[in-house]
């Protein structure tokens, strides 16, 4: 379901937090609707060949898992890239249906979304990030919010260059 607003219904800081990462979500998902196959997997930007709506998504599910999965809770990394190819989760992406990859976006959002309703906002990443800090959960919902809104700016742009669609 599409939010039509990023208005929280009660405001604390956890539902602030929580209902801006929300909005960017799902205004993510609101920027799909519609696209056929073809236009999911189209590159229009010459210097960023990566860069097709199903690579954005499947970019963004990922970084939900990095985030969440391997930072604060420590787990594995299990994610598609490798050392070689650092960005194959945008690469492989046009080998799904667009339709899949909202779904496993979806499905990923859904599951942080528990994780983080059961987590004290301070409590720090098991990993550290590249300078040797451990952030906190507060931080990881203010870094993907940022994260997914910056993304949203190139759906935008791609989903005008691709088939004139504005808005959401």
């Amino acid at each position: 379901m599409t939010r039509i607003d990023d208005t929280p219904k009660a405001w604390d800081e956890r539902t602030q937090l929580t209902t801006f990462l929300d909005y960017a979500r799902d205004t993510a998902r609101a920027k799909c609707e519609g696209i056929s196959e073809e236009d999911a997997r189209k590159a229009l930007l010459p210097g960023s060949p990566l860069m097709t709506v199903s690579g954005l998504i499947n970019h963004l599910r990922w970084v939900e898992y990095y985030w969440f999965q391997v930072m604060l809770l420590g787990e594995e990394d299990l994610g598609p890239w490798t050392d070689e190819d650092p960005d194959r989760e945008m690469r492989i992406a046009v080998e799904f249906p667009v339709g899949q990859v909202l779904d496993e976006y979806a499905a990923q959002c859904a599951r942080n979304r528990e994780l983080a309703a059961g987590t004290e906002l301070d409590t720090r990443a098991e990993r550290p990030i590249r300078d040797g800090l451990h952030v906190d959960l507060r931080w990881i919902l203010l870094h993907l919010t940022e994260e997914t809104a910056r993304h949203n700016g190139h759906l935008d742009i791609l989903r005008e260059m691709l088939d004139g669609s504005t808005g959401s």
